[in-house]
């Protein structure tokens, strides 16, 4: 029984709990009261702005006047437009609602109807969304407005509807151009590098004076030639002076014991062998 107990008590909690989330906020008076005024807005603005799109002083505007000024000649213009002296707006929300409707309403062809606004209440703003029918395709118009008593205006657009296949169509483009660039710039890089090769007989045509010659390689050193001098033997020099002395000993009539060799000297003459 305890667990059937707890079933039940789960699946009355998520019906309960659907339930809430499936069922609209329900608004206040005051959060009514707001919401009918920020519609009542919403379709002045989208008046008043169509009306600027189609005046010749619209490019002054843009060019001649900051954002801080067009929101006040905005604010003004709409009190004389609609007789509400408290409405207020951001410079740049103008800025932004007369670019893109001078662009959609070119595509659109004109604003032929306005269909019934739809707002959401989120959080501290207050978003209208008017539908809009051209003359060549359909849109919409957002306005945000601050959710206080003073309903600021914030933002205002125009965006057009498009179909599945024009997106894709977008898509494919932006892709298209994107690939195409990445890949045009990397074929201006390779012709860059390639063009490395010649600058150096660029270079050597037109400064030839400057051209740099190649290093030449540096030559082995030469070993030093040793000359080894031969040692005379003279193991045999003894018996020679031995020899020379007794000759002489012979030739003088003495004996060699007075004789004392000191040095031994070729002779450079050849008279020994004229002898």
């Amino acid at each position: 029984m305890k667990k059937i107990a707890k079933i039940v008590l789960m699946l009355t909690f998520v019906m309960v709990f659907l339930t809430a989330c499936g069922s609209e906020k329900t608004l206040t008076e005051h959060e009514q009261n707001k919401v009918t005024t920020a519609e009542a807005r919403a379709t002045n603005v989208i008046n008043l702005t169509t009306a600027l799109i189609s005046s010749s002083d619209l490019n002054e505007m843009l060019n001649n006047y900051n954002n801080t000024e067009l929101g006040d000649l905005f604010a003004s213009t709409y009190a004389q437009f609609s007789g509400d002296t408290s409405f207020t707006c951001e410079g740049k929300a103008v800025n932004s609602a007369l670019t893109s409707f001078q662009s959609g309403i070119e595509q659109m062809g004109s604003i032929t109807d306005l269909g019934t606004p739809s707002s959401v209440i989120d959080g501290d703003t207050i978003v209208v969304t008017v539908p809009a029918t051209g003359a060549n395709t359909s849109g919409s118009i957002e306005i945000i407005f601050t959710n206080d008593i003073y309903l600021h205006m914030t933002s205002c657009t125009l965006n057009l509807d498009q179909s599945m296949g024009q997106l894709m169509g977008k898509a494919a483009l932006n892709t298209l151009l994107g690939m195409g660039t990445v890949f045009a710039v990397l074929i201006l890089i390779s012709l860059i590098i390639s063009c490395f090769n010649f600058i150096p007989k660029i270079q050597a045509s037109l400064f030839p004076s400057k051209a740099q010659k190649a290093p030449e390689a540096p030559k082995a050193p030469v070993a030093p030639v040793i000359v080894q001098e031969e040692e005379e033997d003279l193991s045999d020099d003894m018996e020679l002076v031995a020899v020379i002395a007794a000759a002489i000993a012979s030739y003088e009539g003495t004996s060699t014991e007075g004789f004392q060799v000191r040095s031994i000297r070729r002779a450079n003459t050849n008279k020994w062998k004229r002898a």
